[in-house]
């Protein structure tokens, strides 16, 4: 068995064009929204009478997706994971990008929010990690040779 390739990676966010606005800013490109339910849905996440709202996003190069969903039903029990990067089962998404200090100042306009500090390691690389929509955690690298 082998693995094809990566089709896309999912988010469960409260406020989908708030999500979607951040993700259109770090330069992802909107391929379009539709609402799923029905018994496949409830059979496919394991929830009853589920309602929920999808958003894809591609990624500049259009090999990568993002997914982003908020479900209207049912009503969601447990909230957004704000827990330190290194809690096991955290998700990250790594983004390389021009020019890391820009869209920092760019995706805070979208309320995203550093965890840490920009940091460099040797002459390789500028990274920093921001908090996005619903505590998701986006690394931003910049590679400098």
């Amino acid at each position: 068995m082998a693995i094809h390739r990566m089709d896309h990676v999912g988010f469960v966010v409260e406020d989908l064009a708030a999500a979607i606005g951040f993700f259109v800013e770090l330069g992802l490109e909107l391929e379009g929204e539709t609402t799923v339910e029905g018994a496949w849905v409830d059979q496919l996440v394991g929830l009853n009478d589920v309602r929920s709202d999808l958003a894809f996003l591609r990624t500049p190069d259009g090999q990568s997706r993002v997914e982003l969903s908020t479900f209207h039903r049912p009503v969601a029990t447990g909230r957004a994971p704000w827990e330190p990067v290194n809690t096991p089962g955290i998700p990250r998404l790594t983004f390389v990008v021009d020019a890391v200090e820009d869209v920092v100042d760019r995706l805070r306009g979208h309320g995203a929010e550093l965890v840490g500090e920009l940091a460099q390691y040797e002459d390789h690389y500028r990274y920093c990690y921001v908090r996005g929509p619903a505590g998701v955690i986006i690394g931003l690298v910049e590679e400098l040779r």
